[in-house]
């Protein structure tokens, strides 16, 4: 019954979308952005937008680019894929779903086999520790709470192959890659761990264990060493107030919420803590009707509808609106990922120095390949900081890829004149340019540090500068800051 509704909300996709900005390679284009806010949008078609069934005829944009452009490093962050709830609905059955890992079971994927096989052979690399003792497989006949389950492998296992091929014809690693090119990072969580494995194997088939190093980061925000920042808790706390006063203020929200109690036999109060959208949308994604519960035990028995389930996602979906709106979310993601973002810039500046003609490279090579593992409260705080601000919140597999590229004019026409000159890099911050992908899309334009670029004229491409700038001084502005250290430790008032 629940997959008929797929049927009907995928033939009216096209009414949801707004226009992309990528014109030079003058293709329609998968759209990564919500209904402008003049519309609402359909909110089981976004849900199921947020299952991302795996589907291996999508198209991506990664990897193209303008005539001999040569692409020096690519940056990948995942959210990992399909799981099983973090919670369960009070009195209801949990979902029945296996979570170990079957060829002959749907969704699969050509690579699922060898990729169960090549994970057992995976104590020959190098775990950072509490990583080691992580499973590398999601295992459990009945899927315990947060577990991956086969779908979120079959995602990752079509993200990475995709990316495979995109970027295959520009030759980013070399066959014979040493452990520094490759940078693998994940939280400890199994599924995080689990889904960055399943994308590496499909980017990177076979890979060699032995080279492998998977780094840990103890904190979703992937913020390392530079984690403490007290304005940052300020405005989360401030954030959470609204969206808790914004949720209070919603009556139809309240009526559903004491309409599907009583059908429980629950107090209102226990089942809003009980996050039942968390638990109906693992339904939904994998075809399992809403649950029912018989009359008695202080409740009128009946099923959980499609019509309530709508309703606290609509409120949802209203409520990134708000968000968007007040804006202390912004500034609790400006904070949250300047230190993703600062390591972010210092690779591809290190990548870039290292492709100046006569410099002597470090042996191993740069990082020219990095994949972050991450979460939901990762990636949606990257989305803003970065000013995409509109971009669908990440489904389950969503990715942002960063790819760093280099001029041809540099390669071909400029390197002769350098060297006559006496000067021996080929390089300038003007040869450099930037890319960012979410979902496959360029969203490039999108950002606030080259929404206002005039691309049309020059380069098709953003110029890296604006982006170290960005990084550097100008995110802080929306704080009134220059400088990480003075927006996180200057006392409010």
């Amino acid at each position: 019954m629940l997959h008929r509704f797929l049927g009907i909300l995928l033939s009216l996709s096209t009414v949801n979308l707004i226009p992309s900005v990528w014109v030079a390679l003058g293709k329609s284009r998968k759209r990564a952005f919500q209904v402008p806010h003049t519309q609402k949008p359909n909110p089981i078609f976004e849900a199921y937008s947020y299952c991302n069934i795996p589907n291996h005829t999508e198209q991506a944009w990664e990897g193209h680019s303008p005539v001999d452009y040569k692409l020096l490093s690519v940056q990948v962050m995942i959210r990992h894929g399909d799981r099983y709830p973090l919670y369960s609905i009070p009195k209801t059955k949990r979902p029945a779903i296996d979570c170990t890992l079957s060829i002959s079971r749907q969704p699969s994927h050509p690579l699922l086999n060898s990729f169960i096989n090549h994970m057992g052979k995976g104590g020959q690399g190098h775990w950072k520790p509490p990583l080691g003792s992580v499973s590398r497989l999601p295992s459990h006949s009945a899927c315990e709470i947060g577990e991956l389950t086969q779908t979120g492998v079959v995602q990752h296992l079509y993200n990475g192959q995709l990316l495979h091929h995109a970027y295959k014809q520009h030759s980013l690693l070399p066959t014979d890659w040493s452990p520094r090119q490759v940078w693998v990072e994940t939280t400890g969580r199994s599924r995080t761990l689990q889904s960055g494995l399943a994308f590496l194997y499909g980017f990177l088939p076979n890979f060699d264990w032995s080279k492998l190093n998977v780094h840990h980061q103890w904190s979703t925000l992937f913020c390392g060493s530079a984690c403490d920042c007290p304005a940052r808790n300020r405005y989360l706390e401030d954030e959470q107030r609204r969206q808790y006063q914004f949720r209070l203020a919603n009556d139809n929200l309240d009526r559903t919420y004491t309409d599907m109690a009583r059908t429980l036999g629950l107090p209102t109060r226990e089942l809003r803590a009980a996050n039942p959208i968390d638990s109906l949308l693992c339904h939904l994604c994998h075809g399992l009707s809403f649950p029912c519960v018989p009359s008695g035990n202080g409740g009128t028995g009946g099923c959980l509808t499609m019509a309530q389930f709508a309703v606290i996602q609509q409120q949802q979906l209203d409520d990134e609106v708000d968000r968007t709106r007040v804006g202390l979310y912004h500034k609790y993601a400006t904070l949250a990922m300047y230190p993703y973002l600062n390591r972010t810039a210092a690779k591809m500046e290190r990548v870039a120095k290292a492709s100046r003609a006569g410099r002597k490279s470090r042996v191993g090579g740069e990082e020219v390949f990095t994949l972050s593992s991450a979460h939901d409260v990762t990636m949606a705080p990257l989305l803003s900081a970065l000013g995409l601000e509109d971009a669908r919140f990440p489904r389950f597999a969503a990715r942002i890829v960063f790819e760093l590229w280099k001029s041809p004019s540099v390669i071909q026409g400029q390197t002769k004149k350098r060297a006559r000159e006496g000067d021996k890099s080929n390089v300038t911050d003007g040869d450099l340019f930037l890319r960012v992908l979410y979902n496959g899309e360029d969203v490039t334009f999108h950002t606030t540090f080259c929404h206002s670029h005039d691309h049309y004229m020059n380069q098709p491409l953003c110029p890296l500068e604006n982006f170290l700038t960005f990084v550097r001084r100008d995110m802080f502005s929306i704080v009134n800051a220059t400088s990480y250290k003075e927006a996180c430790y200057r006392q409010s008032g």
